[in-house]
């Protein structure tokens, strides 16, 4: 458990996302035990013990989805006939056809590294916003181009020049351009190449537009420009650089609120499977007898029945398909 533990608290640092899965609740012979835990990644991996070869890869579909959503999901896996809980709001069952007829509770809790946000420049605005998201214990990069590491915070990430891809900012990461006046173009191009989800920059309305004017002519796309966030932060009127960082951190949380997190690609991996067939990755297919998940390149059990290929999760579900095919895929094709 202290190795879990430990591995959970590294891969938060080093900024990845997982789900935290644990059972709650077992019975019958289940293999899963009240108090197994595992770590399931974003791309599929799982550490730890949860369940044998039924459980296991619903349990990592299910993970994906539940960091997609950024929202916890209790789990409920077993026999058909001694299901309960799935008209429960956050409760999802999943009927299973293995031997053991056991059945077992699993609770998939989202875990997301700090927010991560780029402040770009050294003026008095970039200062104050990454001391207060410090305070909110974010993941701070401050982009200095041409600058020196000894003008910044120690806990900050510095990079002294305007390479984005160096600073590892994602689909997750958040830019604010704090510039104001010196290379204010130059930093929104960057940021704009760049996959982040928010791009804000520190003017008046007047200076944003003509910066986001420049760029026009020196052909960004309209849909870049309508990227950019300008004037930064709530609405607050006149206020000095602590009070404006506040408004810009303060947009920031409420976006988060709304969207913790966003898809890391447009093929987020949500689309259907075919009962028994490859996934568009070659990778996942449903048995066609229980509905389970399989990943095919681990299937120990596989069938070709006219001339298609079909996985299944343990050797009932097989058995079962080979007696009858014919009724399992009536409703799967």
């Amino acid at each position: 458990m202290d190795e879990l533990l430990d591995r959970a608290v590294s891969m938060r640092s080093e900024g990845r996302p997982f789900v935290m899965a644990t059972v709650v609740w077992s019975s019958g012979l289940s293999s899963g035990k009240q108090g197994s835990r595992a770590i399931i990644s974003e791309d599929g991996r799982m550490e730890g013990w949860l369940g044998g070869a039924c459980a296991a890869p619903t349990l990592v579909r299910t993970s994906r989805e539940v960091l997609s959503e950024g929202r916890a999901r209790l789990v409920v896996l077993g026999p058909d006939h001694g299901l309960a809980g799935g008209d429960r709001e956050g409760v999802e069952t999943v009927p299973m056809a293995c031997d053991s007829e056991g059945t077992m509770e699993v609770y998939l809790e989202p875990v997301f590294p700090p927010p991560h946000l780029v402040v770009v420049g050294n003026s008095p605005a970039a200062g104050a916003l990454t001391a207060m998201a410090r305070a909110l214990r974010w993941r701070t990069s401050v982009v200095d181009d041409g600058g020196r590491r000894d003008d910044h915070h120690p806990d900050d990430r510095v990079f002294l020049d305007l390479d984005l891809a160096d600073v590892g900012v994602d689909r997750q990461t958040m830019v604010v351009v704090a510039t104001q006046g010196h290379y204010d173009e130059e930093a929104l191009a960057a940021a704009l190449a760049s996959p982040a989800r928010y791009v804000g920059l520190v003017a008046s309305r007047k200076r944003s537009g003509a910066v986001e004017e420049y760029l026009r002519e020196r052909g960004i796309g309209e849909a870049d420009l309508a990227r950019i966030r300008a004037p930064v932060g709530l609405d607050l009127g006149r206020v000095g650089h602590r009070e404006m960082a506040v408004s810009i951190l303060a947009e920031l949380v409420a976006l988060r609120s709304v969207t913790p997190r966003v898809a890391e690609s447009e093929e987020d991996g949500s689309a259907p499977v075919r009962r028994g067939r490859w996934e568009s990755s070659e990778s996942e297919a449903i048995d066609p007898v229980c509905g389970m998940m399989v990943i095919t390149s681990q299937a120990r059990f596989r069938v070709e029945h006219q001339d298609s290929p079909y996985w299944f999760c343990a050797a009932g579900c097989e058995t079962s398909f080979r007696r009858d095919p014919d009724r399992y895929l009536s409703s799967g094709e």
